[in-house]
């Protein structure tokens, strides 16, 4: 059994289309699996407030979301801490979560990358639950899209993003998806 559809939607994930996705550039190899983190509000868990905010529909009226209601971001992926994980951008479609980024001589990291927010902050150890689906879902990647490194936002956009930050278990990853270890 394929883990995906011909579309890129993994049968493993609940679905949540976002409209913030727009088509690959023609041509450009999708290979490179890039992690964020994500909470909202800041460092707490569960509720459904960054779904919203991937679907625009988080309600402006909290002070604190603010200045994100008008922002148009998705990922295509996010995994909750105790596992679940939701989809809301197809793996063949661009999913907007990298922003201003640049990896090994290429720019727009958007175009060529897959995005996968965790449910988490760089100062919170990540959850067992949150590792078991990750490289689960790495692994199929890999298998669909050809992903060749997995890396994080800090990597791609050193100047302004720090995430996944300390606590993120990379040998972790790369013991159990040798193939994906930068270079």
């Amino acid at each position: 059994m394929n883990a995906f559809d011909a579309a890129g939607w993994y049968a493993n994930a609940r679905h949540v289309p976002s409209p913030n996705q727009s088509p690959r550039p023609d041509g450009v190899a999708v290979d490179v699996l890039v992690l964020h983190n994500i909470s909202l509000p800041p460092g707490q868990f569960g509720g459904d407030t960054v779904e919203q905010l991937f679907t625009n529909s988080l309600a402006p009226t909290d002070p604190l979301f603010a200045d994100l209601g008008a922002l148009r971001v998705s990922a295509h992926f996010f995994i909750r801490r105790d596992g679940a994980v939701l989809q809301f951008v197809p793996v063949l479609q661009k999913a907007f979560h990298a922003g201003v980024s640049h990896w090994r001589g290429r720019d727009s990291c958007n175009d060529f990358s897959v995005g996968i927010e965790l449910e988490g902050t760089d100062h919170i150890a990540y959850t067992e639950p949150q590792y078991a689906a990750l490289i689960e879902l790495a692994a199929h990647l890999t298998r669909f899209c050809g992903l060749r490194c997995v890396v994080g936002h800090n990597d791609i956009a050193p100047l302004r993003k720090t995430d996944p930050g300390p606590y993120f278990d990379w040998r972790r990853i790369y013991v159990a998806l040798p193939q994906l270890e930068p270079e």
